[in-house]
C-alpha cells in the first residue's frame, strides 16, 4: 500500500474547526446562547474582607438603613453582586477620615498605571496573573482597562469571548493602532460582567499589525510605531485608574509599543532553570531593542519592575534554590509573594473563570483559601506600588 502524505496546510486547518467548533460547543454547554458571562455573588464575610472592615460593622449598615438592598440566603446571611461592593465603597467613603480609604483610584495629579505583564516563555502564569491582577484591582475599587494584546486571546477566553465567533468584524486593539483608518479606542472596549472591570479582547487581527510594521517603517509612514498604544491610551485616560496589559509570549512590535506606553513592568517567571534561563534571552533582546527605541524619542522610565514567581511549589527543593537565586540577583525587583501551583487555580480555569469568579463550594477549604491568600498577598503587594506611584 503506498504511503499517502498529508497537506499540512489543510490538516491543521481542519484541526482548528474541529477544536473551534467543539470549543463553542463548550461555551454553549456553560452558558445558555447569546448569554453573556456574570459574575457569582460575594458573602458577608468576604465582602467585608474585601473593603477592611468588619462583619459587624457591615452587619450594622445594613440594620441602619446605609447598605444596599441584598439577597439574604438561609440563616439571614447576606450576599453581595459586585455592584453592591461598590456601592457600599461610595458610601464608606462618604464618611471616611482619609480619603482613599475605600476609593483608593486616582486623585488628581495622579498618573494613569499602565502595567504590561510580560514573559517569553509560554506557561509561565502571565495571563492568569494579569486577569487576576486585573479583577483584583476592579473589586478593591479601582477602575480598570485589561487590554488583550495575545493573538491568542486567552484572556479574552477568561472573560467569556471566543474570538473567532465574537469578534468577527473586529473589535480587538489593531482597529486603534492600525496605519490606515484606526477607530478610537473607545469603540473597541467592552464592559465586562466585573464592575469596575472593562476589556478590550484579542484575537489574530493582532498578528496584522506585527506585519504591517515593517512594510510601514520602509515607506517612513511609522517612524514613531511605539508611540501607538500609548496615544491611544491618552483618549481614554481620564476613565480609569489601571490598565493591565496581557502581552503576546514575543518580542514584537505590539510588545514594543505597549513596553513604550508602560508606567511598570511585571514579568513572570516560572522558578525553574530553563524557563530562568529563556527569560535571560529575553531580557537581553529587550534591552538592546528598547535602547533602540529610547534613542528614537521612546520614554523608558518608569515606576517600577518586579518580577513574580508563579506556580511555585514551596516544597520542590530546587524551586526554592531558582527563587533564592532570583532574589539574590535581583533584590527587591522580585516581588516578596509568590502565586503558588494550585488545581483550585487550573480547575477554575477549565470553566474560564479565575479564583476570583469561581465558587469557593468547589473545592476544599484549605486548597481554595491558600491559593486565594497566595493571590490576594501578591495583588497587594502590587496595589502598594501603585500607590506608591502617586506617592501615597
Amino acid at each position: 500500500m503506498a504511503y499517502r502524505r498529508e497537506r499540512i496546510d489543510e490538516l491543521i486547518g481542519d484541526h482548528a474547526e474541529k477544536l473551534s467548533e467543539r470549543l463553542q460547543q463548550h461555551r454553549a454547554q456553560l452558558f445558555p446562547p447569546n448569554a453573556r458571562k456574570d459574575m457569582r455573588k460575594f458573602a458577608a464575610g468576604e465582602v467585608a474582607g474585601l473593603l477592611g472592615v468588619k462583619d459587624s460593622y457591615l452587619r450594622k449598615l445594613h440594620l441602619d438603613g446605609k447598605a444596599p438592598e441584598v439577597e439574604m440566603r438561609g440563616n439571614g446571611r447576606r450576599y453581595y453582586t459586585s455592584e453592591d461592593i461598590q456601592a457600599l465603597r461610595v458610601q464608606l467613603e462618604r464618611g471616611a477620615k482619609v480619603e482613599g480609604t475605600y476609593m483608593p483610584g486616582r486623585r488628581e495629579g495622579d498618573h494613569l498605571q499602565v502595567i504590561t505583564v510580560i514573559n517569553f516563555k509560554g506557561g509561565s502564569g502571565k495571563t492568569t496573573t494579569a486577569a487576576h491582577l486585573a479583577q483584583k484591582a476592579a473589586l478593591d475599587g479601582y477602575r480598570v482597562l485589561a487590554i488583550d494584546l495575545d493573538p491568542q486571546a486567552s484572556l479574552s477566553a477568561l472573560h467569556g469571548f471566543q474570538p473567532e465567533f465574537d469578534l468577527l468584524d473586529g473589535g480587538t486593539l489593531y482597529d486603534a493602532i492600525r496605519y490606515e483608518e484606526p477607530v478610537p479606542l473607545s469603540d473597541v472596549i467592552q464592559k465586562t460582567y466585573f464592575t469596575n472591570l472593562d476589556i478590550v479582547p484579542g484575537n489574530l487581527d493582532l498578528m496584522e499589525f506585527e506585519h504591517e510594521t515593517p512594510r510601514a517603517l520602509a515607506e517612513r509612514s511609522a517612524s514613531l510605531f511605539f508611540t501607538r498604544i500609548g496615544d491611544k491610551l491618552g483618549e481614554v485616560e481620564a476613565d480609569y485608574d489601571v490598565v493591565v496589559i496581557d502581552c503576546p509570549p514575543q518580542l514584537g512590535f505590539l510588545t514594543m509599543s505597549a513596553l513604550s506606553a508602560a508606567t511598570a513592568v511585571l514579568v513572570t517567571v516560572h522558578p525553574q532553570m530553563l524557563d530562568v534561563m529563556s527569560m535571560c534571552q529575553f531580557l537581553l533582546m529587550t534591552s538592546n531593542l528598547l535602547g533602540v527605541v529610547s534613542e528614537a524619542g521612546g520614554n523608558m522610565d518608569y515606576d517600577w519592575l518586579r518580577y513574580v514567581v508563579t506556580r511555585y511549589e514551596p516544597g520542590d527543593g530546587p524551586q526554592n534554590q531558582m527563587v533564592s537565586f532570583m532574589r539574590s540577583m535581583f533584590g527587591e525587583h522580585v516581588l516578596n509573594h509568590t502565586v503558588l501551583k494550585s488545581t483550585a487555580i487550573s480547575d477554575a480555569g477549565i470553566t474560564k473563570q479565575t479564583l476570583y469568579e469561581v465558587e469557593k463550594s468547589q473545592f476544599t477549604r484549605t486548597t481554595y483559601d491558600r491559593a486565594r491568600e497566595s493571590l490576594d498577598a501578591v495583588n497587594g503587594e502590587i496595589e502598594g506600588l501603585i500607590q506608591q506611584a502617586w506617592g501615597r
